[in-house]
């Protein structure tokens, strides 16, 4: 290993918010209390709302309430109310499929829920140079979303998205409402699919309440159950722990877990050591006294880490450059950690996943490695010039650089068609269906966390760019009539 006195160290911004979540409370007990109260009537009435509209043959009223309920954050609570009305729009012979409109939502939602629909539902809608879209600004932003939801070999939706995506770009330019530019420029930003929900539900609420069409008794409990959610949060905030780790002997020491290693190790690693196990092995009691079966493979999943990362501390000390980016993404995606938070999710689910699914999550399978791939090629394209300022390991962007002898920002495009190639196999093994739903949906939900992070730049280390969001998501709540 290099010595200290010949690293640079990288320089990190503290965190923004300090201890502030420790005695932070967005509301009083008595105030959530009544808010509980407030949201428990109109859950119901919500409820008969979704029943009703099953047993309607409104299919566009069916479409747009599973959509809204969706993007406001409210669909959590109605998850076999809704599967039911899907399986309703799923099994219509008719659809609505002569409206483009209503093929494009219904293709987006069905696909969203893991039924298999043929993107041959689109053929009917090609003009005579072949092109599938719409002169309807709102047709057009569910048109591309749908499209999103592709898999390898889907050239119809392939091109959906090429000719749509200009399409979209000069409407940013069109004399539209504001408020319509505004939904146009997130559309090509980021895909519905592809959002963060709670992200999503915290900015729709307000573009749902400027709509003429709004379900007044919807958006009320969105806004209650919103600040109900922030309060829970807030608490589990308190609870937050972050480290890190590096080192031969630290390696060994997490491999072999034990604590008494630490006197080989310099002062500033015994802490880190001491915390890691510690905190670990009371993840795994807390899982235990819930009579979670899958405890004990917490330990299993932060030995894999150290060991993943340690061999990124080797290409760094060598200053090695792998020959390929597959040969790069080969050790770099299992450092990513985003295979990890998604085993930690299906383990923390219990009873609800089998051991085969948490044993099949650590083989990095087709959905996890997609996962891994936004997050590490995401992070490497907005923290490439910065971490290089410090001795750091070599980013995939500089390993396309060698590989294909470009430029920076050629080496950042070719990156970004791998990003798509990933959300394409998430897609394909989520539509595949191996293992329940819940569990995909956790996955799917990383890597959007993943994309939301590194969209602009490295929110994760430049965490002040996400004061705004932070602020709106746990802080900020919503305004109450």
């Amino acid at each position: 290993m290099a010595s200290q006195s010949q690293r640079r160290p990288q320089s990190f911004t503290p965190s923004l918010w300090g201890d502030f979540f420790l005695n932070y409370h967005p509301c009083t007990t008595s105030l959530l209390a009544s808010m509980k109260e407030r949201a428990l009537a109109m859950k119901e009435k919500v409820r008969q709302t979704i029943l009703d509209s099953t047993a309607s043959c409104d299919m566009i009223h069916k479409l747009e309430l599973v959509d809204t309920l969706q993007r406001i954050g409210l669909d959590y609570h109605y998850k076999t109310e809704i599967h039911e009305l899907l399986r309703h729009v799923y099994d219509d012979s008719d659809g609505g499929y002569d409206d483009l409109y209503v093929t494009s939502l219904r293709f987006y939602l069905l696909r969203k829920h893991g039924y298999t629909v043929s993107s041959d539902v689109f053929q009917r809608f090609r003009d005579e140079k072949g092109n599938v879209s719409s002169d309807d600004v709102n047709c057009l932003m569910t048109l591309y979303d749908a499209a999103h939801l592709r898999t390898n070999g889907e050239q119809i939706l392939d091109n959906i998205i090429t000719l749509n995506k200009g399409r979209l770009q000069c409407l940013l330019k069109a004399n539209l409402e504001p408020d319509l530019i505004k939904e146009v420029r997130i559309t090509l930003e980021t895909p519905r699919f592809r959002r963060v929900e709670r992200v999503e539900a915290s900015r729709y609420i307000s573009v749902y309440e400027k709509k003429s069409t709004r379900d007044e008794t919807i958006l009320k409990l969105a806004k209650l159950d919103y600040n109900i959610l922030q309060a829970l949060y807030c608490e589990e905030l308190k609870e937050l722990t972050i480290t890190t780790e590096e080192g031969d002997i630290f390696i060994g020491a997490i491999e072999r877990w034990e604590e008494q290693t630490q006197e080989q190790l310099p002062a500033h690693l015994k802490a880190i050591l001491v915390n890691i196990l510690n905190t670990t092995n009371k993840i795994e009691e807390d899982l235990k006294l819930q009579e979670n079966k899958h405890a004990e493979m917490v330990k299993k999943m932060v030995i894999n880490t150290a060991k993943f990362y340690h061999a990124e501390v080797k290409w760094r000390d060598e200053h090695y450059v792998p020959a390929t980016v597959e040969e790069h993404l080969q050790t770099s995606v299992r450092s990513s950690v985003c295979m990890q938070i998604t085993t930690m999710s299906f383990i923390s689910l219990g009873n609800v996943t089998s051991r085969e699914a948490v044993e099949w999550a650590f083989t990095f399978p087709k959905l996890i490695r997609g996962v891994c791939m936004v997050g590490r090629i995401g992070n490497d394209i907005v923290s490439h010039e910065r971490e290089q300022e410090s001795e750091h390991v070599v980013s995939t962007v500089q390993t396309c650089m060698k590989q294909y002898g470009v430029t920076v920002d050629e080496a950042n495009d070719k990156l970004r068609v791998i990003i798509e190639e990933a959300w394409m196999d998430i897609v394909e093994q989520y539509l595949d269906q191996k293992y329940p739903i819940a569990l995909l949906e956790k996955a799917v939900n990383v890597a959007q966390t993943m994309d939301f992070m590194y969209k602009h730049e490295d929110a994760y280390t430049l965490s002040f760019s996400l004061k705004d969001v932070i602020a709106s998501m746990y802080v900020n709540p919503c305004e109450l009539a």
